[in-house]
């Protein structure tokens, strides 16, 4: 098992502070090995430890992962089951070591379709963990970006305020760590599928061929040293933006 235990030793010249991560690829991986789709996953728990660490390494803030969409509730049930049973299983094995490492955990999504089981085990580890403050990892599960949207809208409805952008903002599931700096999609596939519809506005994109059980430090390294290359304007020039290049973006 890989360590948490922070160990630096890469700082690219802008380091983003929140990255998201669509986890894409478990069922090829395990598909091309020949082994049933679950054991992917379960690769790709080990692979999202990696991450962890990496990030930690690099001096990342916020870590945020695609877990369990919206959609997925549609995939044979067989691995349904079997991705709620790996999500108890890393609550009760991995949140302690995760905790050590200073990580504070949060499970943006819809619990309402959850076990009762499951969503105390969310609300437990989100508790344990929320004296952290080394790195705050979302776990969205259950989620969706226009569901995200939606139950932004319809809390501010019932309390009878104003929808505009920065209420509405206030209201999204992510909310407490403000909007990622960099997306990366891992699978080769070059889409979002729904997530962090609202927040992505200004996202830098990265698509990475690699599947997610085989993701380290080294396809991070490269997906920061991308980020690092960009020119974030938003909506200003490029003459605007030039002298603050360089910078460690917040």
């Amino acid at each position: 098992m890989t360590s948490l235990s922070p160990i630096p030793h890469f700082m690219p010249p802008a380091v983003p502070r929140h990255v998201a991560i669509v986890m894409d690829g478990n069922g090829r991986w395990a598909r091309r090995r020949h082994l049933p789709r679950l054991v992917g996953h379960k690769q790709g728990v080990e692979a999202l430890r990696r991450a962890v660490k990496s990030c930690i390494d690099r001096g990342v803030s916020v870590l945020t992962v695609f877990a369990f969409s919206s959609e997925n509730w549609n995939r044979p049930a067989t691995e349904v089951a079997g991705l709620l049973d790996l999500l108890a299983f890393v609550l009760g094995h991995e949140v302690a070591e995760l905790s050590n490492a200073g990580v504070r955990l949060h499970f943006p999504g819809d619990r309402s379709g959850l076990s009762p089981r499951v969503v105390q085990g969310l609300v437990a580890a989100e508790a344990g963990t929320a004296h952290n403050q080394r790195l705050v990892l979302n776990v969205c599960f259950n989620y969706g970006g226009r569901w995200d949207i939606a139950q932004a809208a319809r809390r501010l409805v019932a309390e009878g305020r104003e929808i505009t952008e920065e209420s509405l903002g206030k209201y999204t599931a992510l909310a407490h760590v403000g909007d990622p700096d960099l997306l990366i999609r891992t699978g080769g596939e070059m889409r979002i599928s729904n997530f962090l519809l609202w927040q992505s506005a200004y996202t830098e994109l990265v698509f990475s061929p690699c599947l997610w059980p085989d993701f380290d430090g080294a396809e991070l390294d490269r997906a920061l040293g991308a980020f690092a290359e960009r020119e974030r304007r938003f909506g200003q020039t490029g003459e605007q933006v030039k002298p603050c290049a360089g910078q460690r973006y917040a």
